[in-house]
């Protein structure tokens, strides 16, 4: 689903003018970016936590040059579920309808390959 089709379905079930939604959600992601951005965890209870994740330094390769290069400590934004939320995709009929079709379509494709 992509933002636009968010846009669409809220707008849809509220009766709120997709301009004024569109700016909603828009104000929403750059409220949860800024406090990322200022080092702070963003949580929903019963939804999930966007979180920063360190990623320790380390010694990667440069396979193009034959090098070795330092890749310092940094941190990266991550989706953290909440465990209700994690238990009802588990229990989800359409999540299990879904995923088997997309492995039915990737068998296809490889058998065409």
């Amino acid at each position: 689903m992509t933002k636009a089709e968010i846009i669409t379905e809220i707008s849809t079930k509220t009766g709120i003018d997709k301009l004024q939604v569109q700016e909603s959600v828009e104000s929403f992601f750059k409220v949860v970016r800024n406090n990322m951005i200022e080092g702070k965890n963003v949580y929903f209870r019963g939804f999930g936590s966007f979180i920063l994740k360190k990623r320790a330094k380390k010694i990667a390769r440069n396979i193009s040059k034959n090098t070795a290069m330092v890749i310092d400590e940094h941190y990266i934004p991550a989706f953290k579920p909440a465990k209700s939320f994690t238990e009802k995709i588990k229990k989800s009929d359409a999540v299990k309808a879904n995923a088997s079709k997309r492995e039915r379509e990737a068998k296809l494709a490889l058998k065409e390959d």
